[in-house]
């Protein structure tokens, strides 16, 4: 079972993504790139997370994208090919029983789309807003208690102060 754990910041997670991301880009084409961030609660120092370092590829044509399915799947990524949401690509990895738990997702935009903008502004809000941070830490401290294993009601009951914050962003 993936339960949902959250653990308190580790100061090598920007040095995971580093490395992760050096990896990335010495198996894509980089024409294809237009830009390559970490985000999600590993990219904002002092936040506490899930383990699971965040990704994310922007690119000019999601299309153009499924070229990298064969290639992060070399690099051991599983890609969520039943994902409902055709303005985006999704991969895991270290996913049981693929691994012990996830290390890694990779999220695959179109630069410039609402969704690589959200996530930029959320990322960037909450690195320079510390009262903020600490309630998101919070609610996903009571989250993550309340569903160990319903990431996507985790998610879900997360979008309410994310959107919050984007707004003020």
């Amino acid at each position: 079972m993936d339960e949902i754990e959250i653990v308190d910041y580790d100061p090598t997670w920007p040095e995971q993504y580093e490395q992760e991301a050096a990896k990335i880009l010495g198996v894509l084409d980089r024409d294809r790139i237009a830009a390559i961030e970490h985000v999600g609660s590993t990219a904002i120092p002092g936040l506490a997370a899930k383990p699971i370092i965040d990704v994310m590829v922007g690119v000019h044509s999601i299309e153009a994208a499924q070229a990298f399915v064969p290639l992060l799947e070399g690099l051991g990524y599983v890609y969520w090919s039943e994902n409902p949401h055709r303005d985006r690509l999704f991969f895991v990895k270290g996913m049981p029983p693929y691994g012990a738990r996830r290390t890694h997702h990779i999220h695959v935009f179109e630069v410039n789309s609402e969704l690589w903008q959200r996530r930029l502004l959320f990322r960037d809000y909450l690195r320079s807003h510390p009262a903020d941070k600490q309630d998101y830490e919070a609610l996903k401290r009571q989250l993550a208690t309340q569903f160990r294993t319903d990431r996507e009601a985790y998610t879900e009951r997360k979008r309410g102060f994310i959107d919050a914050i984007v707004a003020k962003a």
